[in-house]
């Protein structure tokens, strides 16, 4: 079929998608004028829902819940986004991305095993207790040895963490690792009380958590709120912009537009295309949007009997899927084709797979019949709704352009958290959809998902070459060579394709205009960079 028969075709999809999906209230939800809401009292005409002075409550929408206190056992952007206002780490990032000491004062290299952190003195965490070395060593520690732990195979590098006196510690790896300050300024690495966890239990401090961040933990109801409040004795200060933080979830596009529009809230995530304009041209609400570091994919199981276990199986559902349809139409420009994980800005990049894509319904039609399937095969796609921008309609397209080539695609939609169990239970089909991050800002962290070890009984996936071209990197104190077995890795995968990389994802935000905020590509909500004007 021609490609704009099934660009037509596609678009009325759309068309009835945007008809039935909810991107405009519901007579429910729609506030009536002169109805009293959170934080305003006026509807989308706008006369007394300015953010005053005197309004020192910041409400953020959020499109899923966060998904535990646990900063080592999930890797979910959008949970981390939240964590990071009460958890810190010893190194973090600053305006110009670069990586600077938070709770570290300073560092030195020792060896290529050996790093060497003096930390900060007079740091308290929120019960009161003092950060020292034995957090640092009980935090590390714990991350670096448990495997079951989610973010295990980021931090099972660090050997052990050698107390050198209260506040100085030695972080000592297996081997040399490159990219060690890096992971020590991520989710895996906020640092936890080992006096109080020791003391209270596990269960007791992921119901009631503390850190040693600018924000303290007040109240979680699940997909409802999670609301936080200064730390008077914050080490950098007490954050007197705001008396209290809440992030809403609002899974709902229509919903979370609509308490932005009258004020309900005062930063509303991931706005749909269609709600830009009216965000936009409403006199107390704008849209800033972002390219963020989010790769979105199909990942396949290539576990042995599955269609997908085929290469030219992978490959077809690679041509067979137009990214160019997807990001102009579905995402209304909000997308960057990509054959890449690894975007812009982190290190590794291989910009010859970036703002490109595969699409060729004939190759994908051929690649299946010389597979076996020359009348197609019958797969499921698991998919989640309001996690992502318009993944619920990118889901729907995908399904839509692989039945042109003859796979006939059963689409199974769930709410986040279950879709994140049925991942972590290995429960998963053929393919899901899924949106990688990267806070780590250094392509190790997305590649080693490809690693035959990281994922077995998940995606099966396994390929010599890319093994032996990742242990080598993994050691490898020499970025420049380094940097071109990441590359190569990249390569290799884009025609092994055990992911149908779609394209990048931007960030689109509603704020209400009262509001300074700047969202940043690995997509954090740090509160105290946001401020009243």
């Amino acid at each position: 079929m021609k490609r704009h028969y099934l660009i037509l075709s596609l678009m009325i999809v759309l068309l009835l998608l945007a008809a039935c999906s909810g991107n405009t209230p519901t007579e429910k939800e729609t506030v009536k004028e002169n109805e009293t809401t959170e934080k305003g009292t006026n509807t989308e005409t706008n006369t007394t829902n300015e953010t005053t002075t005197e309004d020192r409550d910041l409400v953020i929408a959020i499109g899923s819940d966060m998904l535990s206190f646990d900063i080592h056992n999930h890797n979910n952007t959008s949970t981390e986004s939240i964590h990071q206002n009460m958890f810190d780490y010893l190194f973090k990032r600053d305006e110009n991305n670069e990586l600077q000491p938070w709770l570290a004062e300073s560092y030195e290299i020792i060896d290529d095993t050996t790093v060497e952190v003096v930390l900060k003195q007079g740091v308290k965490f929120h019960n009161g207790d003092e950060f020292t070395a034995d957090d640092v060593k009980f935090t590390l520690e714990r991350v670096a040895t448990d495997s079951a732990l989610k973010e295990h195979p980021n931090y099972k590098q660090i050997k052990e963490v050698k107390i050198i006196d209260p506040y100085k510690v030695q972080i000592i790896t297996h081997a040399p690792e490159p990219s060690i300050i890096h992971r020590l300024a991520r989710l895996g690495s906020g640092m936890l009380p080992k006096k109080y966890i020791e003391e209270n239990g596990w269960d007791h401090f992921l119901n009631n958590p503390i850190g040693t961040g600018p924000y303290q933990f007040v109240q979680w109801i699940r997909d409802s709120q999670i609301v936080f409040e200064p730390f008077e004795n914050y080490f950098l200060g007490k954050v007197d912009e705001w008396d209290k933080v809440t992030f809403r979830v609002i899974p709902e596009d229509s919903t979370r537009v609509s308490e932005l529009l009258t004020g309900g809230v005062d930063i509303a995530t991931n706005i749909p295309p269609a709600d830009w304009e009216r965000v936009q041209s409403n006199d107390n609400t704008s849209l800033i949007q972002e390219v963020s570091n989010r790769v979105l994919f199909l990942v396949l199981r290539t576990t042995e009997g599955l269609p997908t276990a085929d290469v030219k199986v992978r490959q077809a559902i690679d041509y067979a899927i137009d990214d160019g349809t997807l990001t102009e139409f579905a995402l209304k420009g909000a997308g960057i084709p990509t054959l890449t994980m690894v975007g812009p800005g982190n290190f590794g990049h291989e910009p010859s797979l970036y703002n490109t894509y595969n699409y060729d319904i004939e190759k994908a039609k051929q690649l299946l019949a010389e597979a076996g399937y020359p009348n197609g095969f019958d797969m499921t796609l698991h998919a989640s709704k309001g996690r992502y921008l318009q993944d619920g309609d990118v889901a729907e397209l995908i399904v839509g352009m692989l039945a042109q080539a003859g796979i006939n695609v059963k689409l199974e939609f769930s709410e986040w958290s279950t879709f994140v169990q049925l991942r972590n239970a290995n429960e998963n089909k053929e393919a899901y959809l899924l949106g990688l991050g990267n806070s780590m800002y250094d392509g190790a962290y997305s590649l080693d998902r490809f690693h035959t070890e990281r994922f077995v009984g998940h995606t099966d996936y396994s390929n010599a070459e890319v093994d032996a071209l990742l242990n080598e990197s993994r050691t490898n104190m020499d970025s420049v060579t380094r940097e071109q077995q990441l590359q190569e890795i990249q390569k290799i995968v884009a025609e092994d394709v055990p992911y149908v990389t779609l394209y990048l994802e931007k960030i689109n935000t509603g704020i209400n205009r009262a509001i300074n905020f700047t969202p940043t590509s690995d997509e954090m909500l740090y509160v105290p960079t946001i401020t009243r004007k």
